[in-house]
């Protein structure tokens, strides 16, 4: 994870620059950064937006009893979204806007789900807990039940 990690912030900024410098070529200099100041302004009135949808999403379900997973999930992508559109260039741009696409982001959130490690299941109590690395299980192993506690503490002897 640090290698990726690392050769993501060796490689961003590089190719960002050489982006800059070819759209700099064609457009000029000063519409290049006013259109980087553009983005940048109009990600950040969208990313308003979308929060504030969010969150009223959010106090719906939290509303109905719900816990609002889907929407916190949105809102780690959201705040991703943020810092890549307040990062100046064009394809750290385009990767925050893509974000802000409701369907795109909800395909993140499914990727992200459908390749974690840890399965975190939610009780009655609506608490969450770790049950089991998600590798531990194969494709049709999985068997839908519920859980019951037993208020009477009854021990095996």
């Amino acid at each position: 994870m640090f290698r990726f990690l690392f050769l993501l912030f060796l490689i961003i900024p590089i190719v960002e620059i050489y982006v800059l410098i070819q759209v700099g070529d064609v457009i000029g200099a000063l519409p290049t950064v006013l259109l980087v100041v553009a983005t940048a302004v109009l990600g950040v009135f969208l990313l308003r937006l979308q929060g504030f949808q969010t969150l009223q999403r959010a106090q719906q379900s939290l509303a109905s009893g719900q816990i609002p997973a889907t929407e916190m999930l949105e809102g780690v992508c959201l705040v991703i979204a943020g810092a890549m559109l307040l990062t100046p260039g064009f394809v750290t741009d385009t990767l925050g806007f893509l974000l802000l696409i409701p369907n795109i982001r909800r395909l993140v959130i499914k990727h992200m789900a459908k390749n974690s490690r840890i399965l975190y299941t939610q009780n009655r109590s609506g608490a969450f807990s770790q049950q089991r690395y998600r590798s531990d299980y194969r494709d049709g192993d999985v068997i839908d039940g519920e859980v019951v506690d037993d208020d009477d503490k009854h021990h095996l002897r």
